[in-house]
């Protein structure tokens, strides 16, 4: 592609929060006069930002008005080390002041289920309902550096019970509310909370779900845990709060009620903590194993996060801000940051195809959106309903369009511009829960190439390695992040020496942030993602990443969705692809054909799998990723060792003893 698909316009050049950082932030680097040397600016800021970590921190922390006191420096101590450095280790701030620093009756925070249910809650409300939620976790008796847990839909309460939690300095932790009791307890267990907050039950594609069973098996094998506080949501709170009382004997239980607000001061009192205060746990996927608990620093979380949204996705005062998640994804704790902004959350709880493919898009038009955070695997699949929002909706509002999850394939972003929205900044961005944030993503100021990452975020050394750790300028290898950065996690729950920290990101490159993304550089100083590392395939000693594959294979009207591993064979690696087709469809010879010509014209030849399966279900993570190493070990007669972390586990027997994969 010669043109790109997207440039920022005149406006957008003067008016950027980035611009006008560059403006203000005394970094010598002026901001762009025009189109002609906007890329050239946004490539000196992030050379700066990356030799220059404490005067690029600092100038920020003044940008984004970050309330507390960073210190009279230095601003960051032992920068050689990776990991060791500490980024303002005099400062002290509290994530939930800042969260909350905006009062008055104009909104926080507009909620949406799939049923319809609509509220609105004011920015005054939501900080008397931090206060709420603090005095409860006072009255149990928590105190800073306790855990607090949420096992919750997206509502406005797991957004106060943070705020309330991280208010003392008390550590948060959740789940979304399908996980599993084995799934809940793989990760709560670790971490020993004194608190559990919950709701009666949830909506999920027209159902109604009861969570009284689960969390009273839950609580009775959580020993550390105090009290149990219950969110009326969609009814029964009162008989779910009995039987957890006669079933848990002196565990104190509390529901939710609104003279919790009337009694509550009407903000939380803040305690002043720290740069490196432990504010989140969060936890890998478990697939592979008991989920690893990473723990993330309150100022670390809260730079990274202003730096994203305000410079990258050009956040402003009044924005409204979704994206489609759960408690269970960081993706949550990243939009939650967004009230630091100034910006009013837009929550959606439920399916986002439910009552049609269209609740996402009516949400936007209605509230006026302006930042529509999503999935690749929901742009992919709205675009095989036919919906075309462009023709249907008005989403004038909508300045930015994010997508993350999984690699955004090329024709991902011809949809997106032909079928969304024509004029909106398309950022495809990748980081993910270790970092709590993005390594690449997008850029105001420049230009969106047809399925390319626009460049690596302010401050991140991010480079391309071959296997024996030498710069790849083109070519494929492995993303690394080459020096330290403010939201490294502070370390893993448990893991008191480092062992096992270390082990996960620094044991491949010595003193090198080794993320397990396999990656290459484009021409126009971009990033293309093609998948995880640890599932590239390999045949005949050639790196191939699944995403290039299913760039290709998705596109196909037949073919609803699609996963490949590499089998060993006869001394080699085969491709194997496993598709599910629409309802209706049965993979035949020709199909298969038409699958393999489109790998081999769209890829390579030796993109093209050596076999091809029909399947009904591809098993993913609570997150919604495809799980191609649960599905390898399958294939070679290895069982998944924590079933339990994925939301469909039954999907895995369909990959057990084919005979198709025996010959």
């Amino acid at each position: 592609m010669t043109e790109p698909l997207w440039q920022p316009d005149e406006k957008t050049l003067r008016t950027s929060n980035l611009s006008r950082f560059m403006a203000g932030a005394d970094l010598g680097v002026a901001p762009p006069s025009d189109s002609t040397d906007s890329v050239a600016a946004a490539d000196a800021l992030h050379a700066i930002s990356v030799t220059e970590p404490p005067r690029f921190c600092s100038a920020l922390w003044d940008f984004a008005g970050i309330l507390g006191d960073k210190g009279d420096g230095p601003f960051l101590v032992d920068g050689d080390r990776m990991p060791g450095a500490r980024f303002f280790p005099d400062a002290r701030l509290n994530v939930a002041r800042n969260l909350l620093r905006e009062g008055g009756e104009s909104a926080a925070i507009v909620f949406r289920g799939e049923d319809k249910v609509k509220r609105t809650v004011s920015r005054a409300l939501l900080a008397r309902m931090a206060g709420g939620f603090q005095t409860i976790m006072d009255s149990a008796g928590l105190g800073v550096g306790d855990r607090v847990a949420g096992l919750l839909p997206n509502l406005p309460e797991a957004v106060g019970a943070m705020l309330g939690a991280a208010a003392s300095g008390m550590v948060w932790s959740s789940c979304s509310p399908d996980f599993g009791v084995r799934g809940v307890l793989d990760r709560f267990r670790q971490i020993e909370p004194g608190l559990l907050i919950v709701c009666d039950s949830y909506d999920y594609n027209g159902r109604t779900f009861s969570l009284a069973d689960k969390v009273v098996d839950i609580a009775s094998q959580l020993p550390t845990l105090r009290e149990v506080v219950i969110v009326p949501y969609r009814g029964g709170a009162e008989k779910f709060a009995s039987r957890l009382r006669a079933s848990c004997h002196g565990l104190g239980v509390h529901i939710w009620n609104e003279s919790d607000l009337a009694d509550s001061p009407a903000h939380p009192r803040f305690t002043m903590l720290p740069f490196a205060h432990p504010l989140y746990i969060l936890f890998s996927s478990g697939t592979t194993g008991v989920p690893k608990c990473i723990v993330h620093s309150a100022g670390g979380t809260l730079l990274q996060h202003v730096k994203e949204q305000q410079l990258h996705c050009d956040i402003r005062p009044g924005d409204r801000v979704f994206y489609f998640t759960t408690l269970g994804w960081m993706m949550w704790n990243w939009l939650v940051s967004a009230l630091a902004s100034g910006a009013t959350l837009m929550l959606y709880d439920g399916s986002p195809f439910h009552p049609s493919e269209r609740i996402l898009f009516d949400f936007a038009e209605e509230e006026g959106i302006t930042f529509f955070g999503t999935s690749a695997k929901f742009i992919d699949a709205l675009r095989k309903t036919g919906l075309r929002p462009a023709r249907t909706h008005d989403l004038g509002a909508m300045r930015t369009l994010t997508s993350t999850g999984s690699p955004l394939a090329p024709e991902g972003f011809d949809f997106v511009y032909e079928s969304i929205k024509p004029d909106v900044h398309l950022a495809s961005i990748s980081g993910g829960t270790d970092i709590c944030g993005c390594f690449v993503l997008g850029n105001p100021l420049k230009p969106v190439w047809r399925g390319e990452i626009q460049g690596p975020g302010l401050a991140m050394a991010v480079d391309v390695l071959d296997d024996e750790g030498r710069p790849l300028p083109c070519g494929k290898g492995e993303l690394v992040c080459t020096r330290p950065f403010p939201s490294m996690p502070i370390g893993f729950w448990n893991d008191p020496d480092g062992e096992k920290y270390r082990a996960a990101y620094f044991e491949r490159f010595p003193g090198v942030w080794h993320h397990g993304d396999f990656a290459e550089w484009t021409v126009h100083g971009g990033i293309i993602i093609h998948g995880r590392s640890d599932a590239t395939l390999n045949p005949g000693g050639v790196r191939i990443g699944t995403a290039e594959i299913y760039a290709q294979v998705e596109q196909l009207d037949e073919v609803v969705e699609a996963i490949a591993i590499g089998q060993e064979w006869e001394g080699d690696v085969r491709i194997v692809l496993f598709v599910v087709l629409r309802e209706g469809l049965t993979l035949d010879d020709a199909l298969r054909e038409t699958i393999r010509q489109r790998i081999r014209d769209g890829a390579s030849p030796r993109h093209v799998p050596k076999k091809i399966i029909q399947v009904a279900d591809i098993p993913r993570t609570r997150s919604g990723k495809i799980t191609e190493l649960a599905v390898r070990d399958i294939v070679h007669g290895r069982e998944v060792r924590n079933r339990e972390a994925l939301a469909n586990p039954e999907a895995l027997d369909l990959y057990r003893g084919l005979a198709e994969l025996a010959r």
